[in-house]
């Protein structure tokens, strides 16, 4: 069973979609690889039509978890506080955000599509925005999930736990980062991948690379392929 979606089954989901709402929905998802918030909190003023520019906001909470007597930082697992070594009975807990900025390019068929879009009157004002999609991320499922099944689209297989998993919105993202992957797996080309995907940690943006090459197999593969046993133990290239 397949592990990731792959660009033609993209372009099914597309058209599986019954108006331009739906369809841009899942063009963005996967062309600029964003998570589904982004795509969703996404207004009329993040869009630099005359650029081909898009700015993402990420916005992201985080549970601090602290000694309630020293209130030196721990982690979830810390029965003692590492710092006075007091028995930890319940932790302190605070919740902090971080907002991060990204602009990223966008493709001229799908700035195309935006423009349309925004022509027709799709966008809806809510607070002084002009939100491009103004639907909750329930919806957005929603949508994905019955293009995907008007589209005939099979469930994946996740290859880390092997178990099965339905077509989402974030299966668009990770169907563009392993798009991007297959074309460039180099040093840059993951570097570039981490920034554009706006990853924090490069062992997440690393993880693509392993699904989309199967390097190992592949090397390993190619050590017996290419070399042949010369009968005293050593090996000589074909």
């Amino acid at each position: 069973m397949k592990a990731y979606l792959e660009p033609d089954e993209v372009e099914q989901l597309e058209k599986a979609a019954t108006n331009l709402r739906d369809t841009l929905l899942i063009r963005l998802l996967f062309r600029l690889g964003c998570r589904i918030s982004e795509a969703l909190a996404l207004t009329v003023e993040d869009i630099d039509f005359d650029q081909s520019m898009v700015t993402i906001e990420h916005l992201k909470a985080r549970l601090k978890l602290t000694c309630p007597k020293c209130n030196a930082r721990l982690g979830k697992t810390h029965i003692f506080c590492p710092k006075c070594g007091a028995r930890v009975e319940q932790a302190l807990t605070r919740q902090q955000e971080q907002r991060r900025m990204r602009t990223l390019p966008i493709d001229s068929d799908t700035l195309a599509m935006l423009k349309e879009y925004v022509d027709r009157g799709g966008p809806v004002t809510r607070d002084g925005k002009r939100m491009v999609f103004a639907i909750n991320r329930h919806r957005g499922w929603q949508v994905v999930r019955d293009c995907a099944h008007r589209a005939g689209l099979s469930d994946m297989t996740n290859p880390t736990t092997g178990k099965k998993r339905g077509v989402s919105p974030h299966r668009l993202r990770d169907a563009f980062a392993i798009h991007a992957v297959k074309l460039d797996d180099s040093g840059d080309g993951l570097r570039l991948l981490q920034e554009h995907l706006g990853h924090a940690s490069f062992d997440t943006t690393a993880r693509y690379r392993k699904v989309a090459g199967e390097e190992l197999k592949q090397w390993y593969e190619k050590l017996w392929s290419e070399s042949t046993d010369r009968g005293d133990g050593q090996w000589l290239k074909r």
